[in-house]
């Protein structure tokens, strides 16, 4: 089913109002009330003074620990004994039957900026021609909503607009090429299309007299417009290395992208551990890379690259892209097409309802969530203060992408279906 076909539950409830806003506060500066408009983070010099834009000297991951590096599982300092994450299951807590997750709150609501980077965001589709017709869908979505809510360290509109274009393009190539036949789709075509996709963002470099034919390709197709001037905008505020990482996470994703169109075309249901490994290069690893490049500092690429640290990152994007499936199942329950989300998965393996589906679904985020905590919090001992900052910024995407699904009319559907507020 089209991501755009998925659309938004009650906001969830949590015991901890404030836990990403002490975590960033404690190793990044930030008052523990969260930034506001015009009191963003800073990324100027006034910002080295508690981290520094070079990395540290020595091995990637030093052995000594710095101090007061430890991500938190809660805030700290009197009166803070209580307030600690708690996972709780309560049917129907999250909106659409999908159970309280293991997750932190959003560290901001800011909805004036949302709104700015929002309609950017949709003057930047409709100039580029990007989902013709369907733009009052893209509105609903709100998408300038989760990257005002998953990048809480600075309220630059246009450095979120600038994720947002690249999150956008993504999702726009699994639409158009993926899932959505109305739109163009088709799984014989998939690979040839994915492969001139990326192009739009490694540019190729063909003999001179095939060049004008490359451009016109780009030029000619929405979704490589879309990739090109996403990440013709991220680079200007992201070094090459960072811009590397973007390109292989987007690989990565691309990867994935064909892996599930194998399924379409067999119409196989793949097993559990197989949808999960996945889950993991289909995700939100692509948004989430972009953390620091949003937040105006750089994370070294070997502390990217470290084995200890990719497993985290991957971890926390499998689980905020499972909240996606959780979410987004009410909504796929009524399509006619056969869906791949973990519920449904689990539930054609182990043979169980669809309600034990979900339990077991959350219960498989919760895990992920939890082992990010604890080994995030084991690399902040030792890390550098830029690593450090992006693990509380992973920490706050999982906190801004649970409160924006939880909200999001992306996700509500009346009973026949049919998105709210959106066209069929």
């Amino acid at each position: 089913m089209s991501l755009l076909s998925r659309i938004v539950a009650p906001t969830a409830r949590h015991d901890v109002a404030r836990l990403v806003a002490a975590l960033l506060a404690e190793h990044s500066g930030v008052h523990p009330e969260g930034p506001t408009r015009g009191s963003a983070l800073p990324t100027g010099p006034s910002r080295q003074s508690v981290l520094p834009t070079e990395p540290s000297k020595g091995s990637v991951l030093p052995t000594k620990p710095s101090k007061g590096s430890v991500l938190p599982t809660g805030p700290t300092g009197l009166g803070t004994s209580a307030a600690r994450i708690r996972a709780r299951r309560k049917d129907g807590e999250g909106g659409a039957g999908v159970p309280e997750l293991y997750c932190p709150p959003a560290l901001r609501d800011d909805p004036a900026l949302a709104e700015e980077v929002n309609a950017r965001l949709l003057a930047w589709a409709e100039e580029i021609g990007l989902y013709v017709g369907r733009l009052d869908r893209v509105r609903a979505a709100d998408f300038g909503r989760l990257m005002m809510l998953v990048h809480p360290d600075t309220d630059d509109p246009d450095r979120l607009l600038a994720a947002g274009k690249c999150a956008l393009a993504e999702w726009a190539t699994d639409d158009y090429y993926c899932d959505d036949e109305t739109m163009g789709s088709a799984p014989a075509l998939l690979g040839a299309h994915l492969g001139v996709a990326y192009a739009a963002i490694d540019p190729a470099h063909p003999p001179l007299r095939y060049v004008p034919d490359v451009e016109e390709a780009m030029r000619d197709d929405p979704v490589r417009t879309a990739l090109h001037s996403g990440f013709a905008h991220m680079a200007r505020y992201a070094d090459w290395s960072q811009l590397a990482r973007l390109r292989h996470e987007v690989a990565v994703l691309f990867v994935g992208y064909g892996q599930e169109g194998s399924w379409r075309s067999q119409g196989r249901m793949p097993a559990v551990w197989e949808y999960l490994a996945h889950r993991q290069i289909n995700s939100f690893v692509p948004c989430v890379a972009m953390t620091d490049m949003v937040g105006g500092y750089v994370l070294p690429a070997a502390e990217y690259a470290d084995p200890r640290v990719r497993r985290a990152v991957t971890m926390a994007s499998t689980a905020a892209t499972l909240v996606n499936d959780l979410y987004s199942m009410a909504k796929e329950h009524h399509s006619d097409s056969v869906e791949f989300n973990l519920p449904t998965v689990i539930a054609a393996e182990e043979r169980c309802t669809p309600r034990e589906a979900v339990e077991r679904s959350a219960a498989i985020h919760d895990e992920l969530v939890r082992t990010f905590e604890a080994e995030a919090a084991a690399l902040a001992l030792t890390g550098s203060p830029q690593l450090r900052r992006f693990l509380a910024g992973v920490w706050a995407w999982l906190g801004g992408n649970r409160a924006w699904h939880s909200g999001s009319r992306r996700y509500t559907s009346t009973p026949s279906g049919t998105p709210s507020g959106t066209p069929s």
